[in-house]
């Protein structure tokens, strides 16, 4: 790694070796596809455990509401948001939360929960978004979590369509922002080429609500380098 030249997803707390280690165990368990094994109390997940552990400490921070997520895949994700937030409930039962999950398709096994509603269309269809915004209630503390397709015009289309609906204090998470070389690369073709971090970085030069927090990155491994967003102002 070249000291003068720091990638764009090294952490600022990494020296340059600390940083080439993180990222060649990062590369290590992606190409070996560890994270597609991961599951959730029996459903396909596909984070890495990481990730989801500080998921849960954002939840319980922050306790959004209303939770939008885009790409449900087998639900796994849903499933263990809804099972975080059943957990919350258990110590404040006046603490009520959903979580509406947005995939063109429909999967063989897919995992449901109570808290969740699955809509099945297009996350960027102008009806979609009507109908997401018509789930929000005036009290609702609302998360986003974007983990649809990984190119960087569709996230950022994402970006504009959903994260102004974000409440400050909440988050705003852009998925697999480590995908095209930060540090690696997906064989998925749609996803090749310039990816969520680049769009991350194309939404945040038009706009001051969100912040990036690195810190949320402090277990060294995270598929979302640079996609932890903090919505700091209305």
């Amino acid at each position: 790694m070249n000291p003068t030249i720091r990638p764009l997803h090294a952490l600022p707390n990494l020296s340059d070796d600390e940083q080439r280690i993180v990222d060649q165990f990062h590369a290590l368990y992606y190409n070996k596809r560890l994270w597609a094994t991961t599951k959730w109390l029996g459903a396909a997940c596909l984070k890495s455990p990481t990730d989801t552990w500080v998921y849960q400490e954002i939840l319980f921070e922050t306790r959004p509401t209303l939770i939008i997520e885009t790409g449900t895949a087998w639900g796994g994700s849903a499933h263990y948001l809804g099972t975080v937030l059943d957990a919350i409930s258990l110590r404040d039962p006046a603490y009520v939360a959903r979580i509406v999950t947005i995939d063109t398709e429909t999967r063989d096994g897919e995992a449901d929960h109570p808290r969740v509603t699955k809509i099945k269309a297009s996350s960027l269809a102008p009806e979609t978004i009507a109908q997401v915004r018509g789930t929000i209630r005036p009290t609702d503390r609302v998360m986003l979590i974007l983990d649809s397709l990984h190119n960087r015009d569709h996230v950022l289309a994402e970006l504009h369509a959903y994260a102004h609906l974000v409440t400050p204090g909440c988050y705003a998470i852009v998925e697999d922002g480590d995908i095209n070389g930060h540090p690696v690369h997906t064989d998925f073709a749609p996803d090749q080429g310039p990816g969520p971090l680049e769009a991350v970085t194309d939404y945040l030069a038009t706009t001051d609500r969100f912040e990036i927090d690195r810190a949320r990155e402090k277990l060294l491994l995270s598929l979302n380098p640079c996609g932890y967003l903090r919505c700091v102002r209305p």
